[in-house]
């Protein structure tokens, strides 16, 4: 049995276009993970994903992650409120295109309502032209959280390509 899914990409070509959402908290901070540690990436993946029925990573082995991880076009940051992780971003640059993929992104459930999606957003997206890209761009599917859409065309991104795909649902 499978299951329709609407999937959109979205894009933001200049910083100028960012709407950017304000910091909900002063005890939240936005952190590169120096370091790839693929346990924390592993444990955001499943954890965000669970809901959202994020599947295509689950079957990887330490070294998929490991060589995933260790590619330096890939950082991680990461959403603390005070000392606990509450949410986070991958992001793959590519130097050639000078673009770069938000490729997962998420808060974690105990989180969610605090409007942290849209300030972290808006931080991947800044960080993201700081690092020289001059478009950033998403996917989001109709299995994300209900305002995921919604926090990405809120922060100015815009959609430039939509499909939908069966997904096999067991």
């Amino acid at each position: 049995m499978s299951i329709q899914v609407k999937r959109n990409y979205l894009e933001i070509n200049s910083i100028e276009n960012l709407a950017e959402a304000t910091r909900p908290s002063e005890n939240i901070s936005i952190h590169l993970i120096k370091k790839p540690d693929f346990q924390l990436n592993k444990f955001f993946y499943k954890e965000i994903g669970k809901k959202h029925r994020w599947i295509d990573r689950l079957s990887w082995s330490e070294k998929n992650w490991i060589e995933y991880l260790n590619n330096p076009d890939v950082k991680t940051y990461v959403l603390k409120e005070n000392f606990f992780f509450a949410g986070y971003f991958e992001q793959v640059f590519d130097d050639f295109k000078k673009d770069c993929e938000i490729a997962y992104f998420g808060i974690l459930s105990e989180f969610i309502g605090k409007k942290y999606g849209g300030y972290l957003l808006s931080e991947a997206i800044k960080k993201s032209f700081k690092i020289g890209a001059k478009r950033i761009w998403v996917h989001t599917c109709s299995l994300d959280h209900k305002h995921a859409l919604k926090n990405y065309q809120s922060r100015g991104m815009k959609i430039f390509k939509s499909e939908t795909i069966n997904v096999s649902h067991t």
